[in-house]
């Protein structure tokens, strides 16, 4: 009878807390780290140590930094005119990679986010936010309310476009994507 293997258990363990990680894959990647690459497993723990030691958020826009402020936050050659709100650090990271967007961001956390927001927009002058949230009745809520606390500063307020993805047919487009798209067409 084979005995129970607590530090292999403990490992198992710990990937399956990670989001989307299941009891199948965190047994792959327990087993991978400690028995079938070793040095990669130490290197990934240092890896881990050194991000949690090193990685905060922007003091202006709360998205992931190495320094009190982050290199978007500090590049004098975006566009500081536009901010675009997103609900996560990881958004930006998202949006980044996209190469479309060459302005500011703001991570929105919670209700006293709107004071750090407004301070931004007077620190950089911005003359538009865009609300890049994940469509659902509890976002609109979020960027009604943050419209409305903000509406004295004059700046214009947007959204990013929603629909239906390229290369997606119809009946595969959950049914607010198709609703989104349908009321939002644009004239050809």
């Amino acid at each position: 009878m084979m005995k129970k293997l607590e530090q292999f258990d403990r490992l198992v363990e710990a990937f399956g807390k990670i989001p989307g990680v299941g009891k199948k894959s965190a047994i792959k990647y327990a087993y991978y780290v400690a028995l079938q690459d070793p040095f990669f497993g130490l290197n990934l723990a240092h890896t881990i140590e050194n991000s949690i030691q090193n990685l905060k958020h922007c003091i202006i826009c709360s998205g992931i930094s190495q320094n009190e402020i982050c290199d978007i936050c500090s590049d004098i050659n975006r566009n500081s005119s536009i901010i675009c709100v997103v609900e996560s650090p990881k958004d930006i990271l998202t949006i980044e990679d996209s190469n479309s967007f060459d302005g500011l961001y703001f991570v929105f956390n919670d209700i006293n986010s709107v004071g750090n927001l407004k301070d931004m927009i007077s620190k950089f002058n911005s003359k538009e936010l865009i609300f890049a949230f994940s469509p659902s009745i509890n976002s609109d809520g979020i960027m009604l309310y943050i419209e409305d606390q903000l509406k004295e500063l004059g700046i214009s307020f947007t959204k990013i476009a929603q629909g239906i993805p390229t290369g997606v047919s119809l009946e595969n487009v959950d049914m607010l994507s198709l609703t989104k798209a349908i009321k939002d067409r644009k004239e050809l």
